[in-house]
């Protein structure tokens, strides 16, 4: 499974064949990697080069470290495909308005998308996946990640994986505004009623509808979640 690697560049090598590892499903979230001393052996390199990539994977979000314990895989082979894309793309001094705004110009072209080209299979699950927001929503659970896998399968029925990728990495990133937007009752509801109109849209293949709905919901999460900023500028 794993493979020697050419020496001088054993560290992005090996960064290399555990993401792809990751991203194939063949180390999944859970797994523990082999010690330093046994990567070393199988790699044919130092273990100060293995750490180093070890470090990286961790920079990376797809290890983690245990004192005394090991290195586990803590991401998904989704998420192995899309860690390294928002940390190339995005960094944490950015404007949250302005990585927002990119989402409202790149999720209703998703939504067209997907109502265009979903199976009935995903429209179904794109359906219970709000039975349960429904549910979270009327027992006052906190609904984000239903929220999550709903944006999330949106950008997987749209059929362009390259597109998926992108909108993954934006709605992961912008994970901490919809817990600030989910915190109360109307908000919850607003944002269920959201989704059931882009649903609506999406099952009736009405690609033009699906991307207002799309926009109307995002300015509706803009509105809440940056309305204190807008008289007085972006935060520094």
């Amino acid at each position: 499974m794993l493979k020697a690697v050419i020496k001088k560049r054993a560290f992005e090598d090996i960064v290399k064949q555990i993401r792809t590892l990751i991203e194939k499903g063949k180390l999944k979230r859970g797994d523990q990697l082999p010690t330093e001393r046994e990567l070393s052996e199988t790699f044919k390199v130092s273990r100060a080069t293995v750490r180093e990539a070890i470090f990286s994977l961790e920079t990376m979000k797809l290890v983690d470290r245990r004192q005394g314990d090991g290195t586990y895989v803590i991401a998904s082979s989704e998420e192995a495909l899309v860690q390294p894309l928002a940390a190339s793309l995005f960094h944490e001094k950015d404007d949250l308005i302005d990585i927002f705004s990119l989402r409202k110009i790149i999720e209703p072209e998703v939504a067209q998308l997907a109502s265009e080209n979903a199976t009935p299979e995903e429209i179904n699950e794109l359906g219970k996946i709000l039975k349960e927001q429904e549910i979270e929503v009327a027992s006052r659970e906190n609904p984000i990640q239903t929220d999550t896998h709903f944006h999330h399968l949106l950008a997987r029925m749209a059929k362009n994986r390259v597109l998926e990728r992108l909108m993954l990495a934006l709605v992961d990133l912008l994970g901490k505004t919809r817990e600030t937007y989910l915190q109360s009752e109307e908000r919850e509801l607003k944002s269920l009623r959201g989704h059931q109109d882009i649903l609506t849209a999406v099952k009736n293949g009405n690609g033009t509808v699906a991307r207002q709905a799309m926009r109307k919901h995002l300015e509706d999460v803009e509105s809440i979640l940056f309305k204190k900023k807008k008289g007085g500028g972006k935060r520094s």
